[in-house]
């Protein structure tokens, strides 16, 4: 196989933002793509194509062909089988293709036996999506973070890389600078992302600093989630009236924005703009990505946007639910929107359950129709989600206490005469029930009225 020069674009180069990418001997990327989709009987080919080709004209490929087939069991050595190989390789030459975009996960054997085979670049649907984050990250936490998950991924490849230098055999005379390279690239790739991760757990402990802050001040917190190109973003700048960047196109916007906004009846809340998901999102994507989403874990209420003119909105609100389950968000409230009724003529309205409960609000982000409903369900969510009152710990439980003073979620504190501690709290419910659980403590909260504490009470 004639080899190229030594570099990792992605189809629009973006991924050459890493140093790491100079370790590989592979085929220059380019931006005339042959999409490969196969049946394996568990997915809708025809929609899992649409959004794979959504993926590819997101990173900037032009599409010129497609492939599509069945199979039921992945092939070792391609994945799809000498037969499609060979198929995929005469369309390749017919149109003048110089990338194949998988839309599977390809092991790295797979991935250098693809690219032998067809003769030009071949990306699996992880390598794509770490493409199209590398072009749109635009904070310097958003940078760390892909740039974090490239080499994650790089790493789990590295064996292939080097394949000019000889690979270190045993015997007198049959050792060659193969293998001492290639532990060097590796010892690289792990103090890069050794420096990375401790970047970003300094980023995490400014952000936790800030959620304290937050806290301290009683201001709700209330998180964007959603699949992506839902429209969150669109409806982040109604709402903020904010300058986030909103396209039609997956993966718009990654870096999650914060704002104060003004809900109904004068209240304040904190909105956060966070990354939409996908199907298959890598979980190299989810582990560098952490930091952004505990604004989701950390949320009083998370706004679910779904796409109320997809057909497959009911799917992608299922797969955002099971990525909200993997980062221990399922518990956190949630108020259902469906936006984009202008695509579908209809009404903006509100939606409660039997206990009279807001769960959804249809709206248009777009024309802002359904607007002033939106703030009106937050407002009621939030106020009923919030926990206000005082309540009595043993002596004993001194971590407990320590722990709602660390949230900044104490108005007051008395000691009682016989040794127990009085605390006037308000947090979230949520929150409150977590700490319960945590410290094995079941202590009743007894409210007390918002204009004042409760006698004896000491405020802060």
């Amino acid at each position: 196989m004639t080899t190229q020069t030594k570099t990792e674009p992605g189809v629009a180069n973006a991924a050459a933002t890493t140093s790491a990418a100079n370790l590989f001997e592979r085929f220059d990327g380019g931006e005339r793509a042959v999409l490969v989709q196969l049946d394996d009987g568990v997915v809708d080919v025809a929609e899992a194509l649409a959004e794979f080709e959504a993926l590819a004209e997101s990173a900037g490929a032009c599409i010129v062909d497609r492939v599509t087939g069945r199979r039921r069991r992945p092939d070792a050595r391609t994945y799809l089988g000498a037969g499609k190989v060979e198929e995929l390789r005469d369309q390749v030459q017919a149109a003048e293709a110089n990338l194949v975009l998988v839309n599977h996960p390809l092991s790295p054997v797979q991935e250098r036996n693809l690219e032998r085979a067809l003769q030009c670049r071949v990306l699996d649907r992880t390598g794509l999506i770490l493409d199209i984050f590398a072009q749109r990250a635009r904070s310097h936490e958003g940078k760390l973070q892909v740039e974090l998950a490239q080499l994650r991924h790089i790493a789990s490849r590295l064996v292939r890389g080097w394949s000019h230098l000889e690979r270190q055999k045993g015997g007198i005379g049959l050792r060659g600078p193969g293998e001492t390279q290639l532990e060097m690239d590796r010892r690289m790739l792990n103090i890069r992302i050794g420096q990375l991760e401790r970047r970003l757990a300094r980023v995490r402990s400014q952000r936790d600093q800030g959620r304290k802050a937050r806290r301290r001040r009683d201001l709700p917190a209330v998180s964007l989630v959603g699949y992506t190109n839902a429209g969150k973003s669109t409806l982040f700048n109604r709402i903020a009236d904010s300058g986030v960047y909103a396209a039609d196109q997956l993966f718009a916007t990654l870096d999650t924005t914060l704002r104060r906004i003004e809900l109904a009846g004068g209240e304040a809340a904190i909105l956060a703009d966070t990354v939409g998901f996908i199907r298959d999102l890598p979980p190299q994507l989810v582990a560098a990505f952490r930091s952004t989403l505990e604004e989701v874990v950390e949320a009083n209420l998370l706004i679910h946007v779904v796409d109320a003119s997809d057909p497959a909105r009911e799917d992608n609100a299922r797969e955002v639910q099971s990525v909200l389950k993997a980062l221990g968000a399922e518990s956190v409230p949630q108020l259902r929107v469906y936006n984009k009724i202008d695509r579908r003529d209809l009404p903006p309205r509100i939606e409660r359950d039997d206990d009279g409960c807001i769960i959804a609000v249809w709206l248009s982000a777009i024309t802002g129709e359904g607007l002033d409903l939106l703030l009106q369900a937050i407002a009621e969510r939030v106020s009923d989600d919030q926990a206000r009152g005082v309540i009595v710990l043993p002596a004993t439980a001194g971590r407990l206490r320590a722990k709602f003073y660390e949230l900044g979620d104490v108005l007051g504190e008395e000691l009682t005469a016989e040794g127990h501690i009085r605390l006037a709290v308000e947090l979230p419910r949520r929150e409150l029930d977590r700490l319960y659980q945590h410290e094995g403590l079941n202590a009743e909260l007894m409210p007390f009225a918002a204009s004042g504490l409760p006698a004896g009470v000491a405020a802060l």
